[in-house]
């Protein structure tokens, strides 16, 4: 079959292009509408129920219009137009369903709708609406179910190509206007750049641009498709850069071990990475299977192709080490659902490489049928059947019930502000534990998690920072010493935890005397990365000064962190010795790794 056949240019009527016009001057109208009413706090603004699922429905369903118009029969396109603000709706409501309205990220702070929606869900409802959205079209064109993958190749390409050329052409368009207002503004007449600061002027003019750019690339399917072609060939010959590099980090594996792909933290995203470029760059090279590569691309496909197997099985075993070790999170969760869609792609495409055909024929299949799967995992996370939120705190509060994560080491801040409404709730209910050793503490602890209002934003001028609050002392019946909490640290450097300075945040502070003199120092793990737990001296004029920081980064290692609370330490002299010059101590941090974690973990599991 031609190519001009399958991706038809459309016999444009005056009645499409209007139509495709008026669909972005009304995108315009209604989000600068939903704009205004949130700023002037409108009955919308305060019913997020109803202003999240149509600020979601305004923002997606337009292109989806545009791109279908003339291409279905207008009774098909408005039966697909209701399935999909269908969806949006599902997902949108339960977006706002989950939202404990705990915090508000800054610059949202007078719209629930954009705080729900700045989630995973609103990308994650578009990359489910493009999908959906290529299946149903291609199977329009083709008036079947399933469409020819030349129909699915063909269409899904050319939509990409035209969504990132209207994006170019909008800021291209704007780039133009501020030309002009900086030329008006040379004459001293500053209208127009006043009026491009205006909603009602950009909101409207940036959606009309955006469907005229559909238009106009939709009507020269020569260019998209010659657009298409280069940017695949070149793809295509990355292939090979590619695969030499990541056969070359799979035979190292042997001899290096997996102890240092661990010790990265985030061994499961860097290795579904690496299966995303492979899964691009194959489809890059096969296209729709009818071009014919070069030699050294096609060697490279077949070979990247069995490449995403041992990779996904490496990436399934690093989680299930981290779930093993600490339960699952959010992160986690997504991370499972994309390693679901990631083993299809490697059973598939390791199947269809074994395959003695001249090309990866069977491909084709693989990724029809993964877009399937793929909009199946979406549909489950976005909505309450696997919502990450709702798993990850089932999952956090029965290690705690079993006692598999020790009350100590239980993180009630990721209830308090990733957990959502699950998280709330199950706050709420540890703020009632009655029963077990360490239920008073849980109670005090989840109490103040409740307290928490903003998990990263900075406080505004005058609010009260109660350090006491910020901190959880150890050993248990600990207190801190006089001065510290009293202690102005605002204005002190970036360095300083922030549980110091800011209202909400949390450190464990440890008492302990590092120096000797019968005075206890505090130390501060404020659970971050880089600069490491502080160590603070009280100086002789009774101000509390930085005295050294502890060579321990984060949440490296849980149960050395635990022992120290417990106060299972001692203190001895360095093994190695510092270096003075002219007056001042340099001392050397001591090497700790993944290993000597490990050892510690298991003796704390053997007690």
């Amino acid at each position: 079959m031609e190519q001009d056949e399958l991706l038809p240019s459309v016999q444009v009527s005056q009645r499409v292009m209007i139509g495709r016009l008026l669909a972005g001057l009304v995108q315009g109208a209604l989000l600068y509408w939903i704009y205004r009413n949130a700023q002037q706090g409108g009955w919308l603004a305060s019913t997020p129920s109803v202003m999240a699922p149509l600020l979601m429905a305004a923002l997606l369903l337009p292109a989806m219009l545009i791109s279908a118009m003339g291409y279905m029969a207008p009774r098909k396109l408005a039966l697909w137009m209701l399935a999909a603000g269908a969806a949006v709706l599902a997902m949108a409501l339960h977006a706002v369903l989950r939202d404990a309205g705990l915090y508000r990220a800054p610059g949202l702070e007078g719209d629930p709708a954009w705080r729900v929606l700045a989630g995973p869900v609103l990308p994650g409802g578009a990359v489910f609406l493009f999908i959906a959205h290529s299946l149903v079209l291609s199977g329009a064109l083709d008036q079947r179910r399933i469409a020819s993958y030349d129909r699915y190749f063909e269409l899904s390409w050319k939509l990409v190509v035209q969504l990132l050329f209207s994006a170019v052409f909008v800021g291209a368009l704007w780039l133009v206007l501020l030309m002009g207002s900086g030329l008006f503004s040379m004459v001293k007449l500053d209208f127009f750049k006043k009026m491009l600061t205006e909603a009602w002027f950009n909101v409207p003019v940036i959606c009309f641009a955006w469907a005229c750019a559909m238009h106009i690339t939709d009507v020269r399917p020569a260019i998209v498709r010659g657009i298409r072609s280069l940017l695949l060939v070149l793809l295509s010959w990355l292939l090979l850069v590619a695969a030499v590099i990541i056969t070359g980090f799979l035979c190292t594996l042997p001899f290096t071990g997996l102890q240092a792909l661990w010790s990265t933290g985030h061994a499961t995203a860097l290795l579904l990475a690496a299966d995303a470029v492979l899964i691009v760059l194959i489809n890059a090279a096969f296209q729709n299977g009818h071009v014919k590569a070069a030699l050294a691309v096609r060697v490279s496909a077949r070979v990247a192709a069995l490449l995403i197997l041992p990779l996904t099985a490496i990436a399934v075993y690093a989680l299930g080490l981290r779930v093993h070790d600490y339960g699952w999170t959010s992160d986690r969760v997504i991370a499972a659902a994309a390693l679901v869609v990631a083993s299809c792609y490697a059973f598939g495409y390791a199947w269809a490489a074994q395959r003695y055909e001249t090309w990866l024929v069977p491909i084709a299949i693989v990724n029809v049928a993964t877009s399937m799967v793929v909009l199946a995992v979406l549909l489950a996370l976005l909505t309450p059947i696997a919502d990450p939120a709702r798993l990850s705190v089932n999952s956090q509060m029965a290690r705690l019930a079993s006692g598999r994560t020790r009350a100590s080491l239980f993180d009630f801040h990721y209830l308090r502000f990733s957990g959502q409404r699950y998280g709330q709730q199950a706050q709420e209910q540890l703020a009632q534990q009655s029963s077990g050793a360490d239920a008073a503490w849980i109670r005090e602890q989840a109490g103040k998690a409740l307290k928490e209002v903003q998990p990263w934003a900075p406080q505004k001028a005058g609010t009260m920072v109660s350090v006491r609050d910020n901190l959880t002392l150890w050993p248990r019946g600990a207190s801190l010493p006089d001065g510290f909490a009293e202690q102005r640290w605002q204005g002190s450097d970036s360095a300083t935890p922030s549980c110091l300075t800011m209202a909400g945040q949390k450190c464990d502070a440890l008492m302990l005397d590092m120096d000797g003199d019968g005075q206890p120092e505090v130390l501060l793990f404020s659970g971050a990365g880089y600069p490491g737990p502080a160590l603070y001296r009280r100086e002789r004029d009774g101000e509390w000064a930085l005295l050294g920081r502890l060579a321990l980064t984060g949440n490296s290692c849980p149960a050395l962190v635990e022992r120290l609370k417990l106060g299972q330490y001692q203190l001895v002299a360095p093994p190695i010795r510092a270096l003075q010059i002219g007056g001042q101590v340099l001392q050397f941090q001591s090497a700790f790794d993944r290993d000597d974690c490990k050892a510690l973990e298991a003796a704390s599991a053997e007690r």
